[in-house]
């Protein structure tokens, strides 16, 4: 399923790109949206590949626009067969399957293959602490999965890496954070009782200044032109957990039980995921381009209420 978040804000064209168009014209569905039931445009694929597949060719169609463009694209296990099939495509860009696709999709047969090494990629969001190299880091998935994988060029991306921001010589961040020590958002504004606090203190407000530095520095690049998310068990978007303003920016966030659950697998269980925070770009970041193209792509049983919540409320921060 792939919805096209008309509700946040983000403008929509009034007829759909080429990909889209072909998507719904081989649809059992007529329309992309059934008003007034449904309150944003929906499109709905009979399996995980091939939402993959569908939305690699609605980026490829934005790429091919946009060579220099900003996008900003997901991590975790829903993407996989999005990249896939990106690779896919343009490592067999001539053969007679992806042309015929191609020719489906409305995409001239003439055009040589898009390069990704002249955009510029966004991180969504990122633990805090964390080792960037820990292989189940977002960064580590960046650089396995867009940069090797499909040819980002990391001199052009803005990476979520707090790793040695505000660290004094021969200092690291298990020594400002020792294990089991919760990031305590609280120091924001409460006075430390200990030297560790003031320490910590000290720590989360550079974390905040430094977001807002990235904030700033998505907005000068003109802010995200194309915007791929997955959706989390709680509806969450980046980590957006339920709740959030639909204008925030990018900023060091609490988790709410629902996604420290979902991450507890990967992290090492409940109580180390709990002690950590996230830093994540906002609502307000994704939407800040009117022109952005925002996809947010779903599947499984397990996220069905979040989708038909998604599809059918009026708009709401829950």
């Amino acid at each position: 399923m792939m919805m096209l978040n008309d509700k946040i804000n983000v403008k929509v064209a009034s007829s759909s790109p080429s990909v889209e168009k072909a998507l719904l014209d081989k649809s059992i569905y007529t329309k992309d949206m059934y008003s007034p039931t449904e309150k944003t445009r929906t499109f709905i694929v009979d399996s995980f590949p091939l939402l993959g597949k569908v939305v690699a060719y609605r980026f490829i169609e934005w790429v091919i626009g946009n060579p220099e463009g900003v996008c900003a694209l997901p991590t975790g296990k829903t993407p996989e067969y999005f990249i896939k099939w990106t690779q896919r495509i343009v490592n067999e860009w001539d053969t007679p399957a992806i042309k015929d696709d191609r020719r489906l999709y409305g995409m001239d047969g003439s055009i040589p293959p898009p390069r990704f090494d002249n955009l510029w990629f966004v991180m969504l969001d990122e633990f805090y602490p964390i080792n960037p190299e820990h292989h189940n880091s977002f960064k580590y998935y960046v650089s396995n999965y867009y940069i090797k994988g499909l040819g980002f060029n990391p001199d052009r991306c803005l990476f979520i890496d707090l790793s040695k921001l505000g660290l004094r010589p021969n200092e690291t961040l298990d020594d400002i954070w020792p294990d089991g020590t919760f990031v305590d958002l609280s120091l924001r504004l409460r006075t430390p009782n200990t030297p560790l606090e003031v320490r910590q203190q000290d720590m989360i407000r550079q974390v905040d200044q430094w977001c807002l530095q990235y904030e700033s520095k998505i907005r000068e690049l003109g802010g995200i032109g194309f915007f791929l998310g997955g959706i989390g068990p709680d509806g969450h978007i980046a980590f957006n957990v339920r709740g959030s303003d639909h204008r925030s920016t990018t900023r060091l966030a609490q988790l709410n039980y629902e996604t420290q659950a979902a991450a507890s697998g990967d992290l090492g269980g409940i109580r180390a995921v709990k002690a950590k925070c996230a830093v994540t770009i906002g609502l307000g970041t994704i939407t800040y381009n009117p022109d952005c193209v925002c996809r947010i792509i779903a599947a499984g049983e397990a996220k069905a209420s979040m989708v038909a919540d998604g599809i059918q409320k009026d708009t709401n921060v829950m």
